[in-house]
């Protein structure tokens, strides 16, 4: 406590001391404990947004600093017109899938609101807290399975998003200019810079929570013949139209990166490999089956290679395995996926 607060205190007890009002002396010095205990939630909370410089960041060090005070199982962001959706979820296995997915279904049918709401999706409990973006509204869901959200709760998630508002905005603004600087000028997705950038918080938030991550190294067959029989502006037309089929099929939640020329990766967090394919073969045959050029005796198509990270296993390991099992998805015979275990 603060010189100028205990200074405060004194000023109310002394004329108090001496008389027998000390009901209102213990009212008191409860408000002030209170307060003193606020404070120093209020600086914790600050002290964690100033580690964090982009929204998921931020996300995540929200919920570590309410989960002491308002037990949840994920706090959710979405902005529907800049297209993002970030997610924090406490649970594992089935557990997680399932608050994930009603989360996933609360910002479907979400609907414009002017103010903070309570709301119930199947069993899970829900506060939720609209902010006015320069590109339209974003909304933050609190999420607790089985018991619904006190007032006591209520309020302190609410003073707490009113902290977070403010470095929330920010980190809005320089998603704008970053978004400028991390996106393939051709196709639209993010670039190698953003795959640089992300993949070692990717990695240390799976370390810290147990979640499976599965890399998909991708490369598109024959695609140098497309070039070379019809010039790079139908090669170019190939990729935008491969990666919006790919865009398409991952979720949200997955980084896809075109890493240069027809190479592509695919990070999906907490995905086991047995998950992984099943996406990949579906990303296979969607391609397959699109109007490209075909050249010689064959048609462009894509081999991927799977590998899931394991504790402790070093960046460029894991990235150099999944690229080998993507070599041998050629030497298998191109257009399939190979998953290295």
């Amino acid at each position: 406590m603060n010189a100028f607060a205990q200074s405060e205190i004194r000023n109310e007890i002394e004329p108090l001391a001496g008389s027998e009002n000390l009901n209102s002396l213990v009212v008191k010095l409860e408000h002030y404990r209170k307060q003193s205990e606020w404070l120093s939630c209020v600086n914790e909370l600050h002290g964690r947004l100033a580690g964090a410089v982009d929204l998921t960041a931020m996300i995540e060090a929200f919920s570590i600093w309410l989960m002491p005070h308002v037990n949840h199982d994920l706090i959710g962001y979405q902005n529907p017109e800049r297209e993002k959706v970030h997610m924090f979820c406490s649970c594992h296995g089935p557990e997680r899938r399932e608050v994930v997915d009603a989360a996933g279904k609360i910002f479907q049918d979400w609907p414009v609101r002017g103010q903070a709401d309570h709301l119930n999706e199947g069993n899970y409990y829900v506060h939720n807290w609209d902010i006015q973006d320069s590109k339209g509204s974003v909304l933050l869901v609190v999420l607790r399975k089985d018991k619904d959200f006190s007032d006591h709760e209520s309020h302190l998630v609410d003073k707490g998003l009113e902290i977070l508002k403010e470095p929330l905005q920010r980190a809005l603004e320089y998603e704008d200019l970053y978004e400028q600087a991390s996106r393939d000028s051709l196709t639209g997705l993010a670039n190698r810079r953003v795959f640089d950038e992300r993949i070692d918080s990717i990695l240390g938030s799976a370390s810290r929570h147990g979640h499976s991550v599965t890399l998909a190294c991708m490369d598109l067959d024959r695609f140098k013949q497309i070039n070379d029989n019809f010039g790079h502006m139908v090669g170019d037309m190939v990729l935008q139209k491969v990666a919006r089929t790919m865009e398409d099929m991952v979720r949200n939640s997955d980084l896809l990166v075109r890493m240069g020329g027809d190479e592509f990766m695919l990070v999906m967090s907490s995905t086991q490999i047995q998950d992984a394919k099943i996406l990949a073969d579906r990303l296979c045959r969607a391609i397959e089956e699109l109007e490209l050029p075909s050249v010689g005796n064959g048609q462009i198509g894509v081999s991927i290679g799977l590998f899931e990270w394991k504790p402790g296993m070093e960046k460029e390991a894991w990235i150099q395995q999944a690229d080998e099992a993507l070599y041998k998805a050629k030497e298998a015979g191109r257009s399939r996926v190979f998953c290295a275990m």
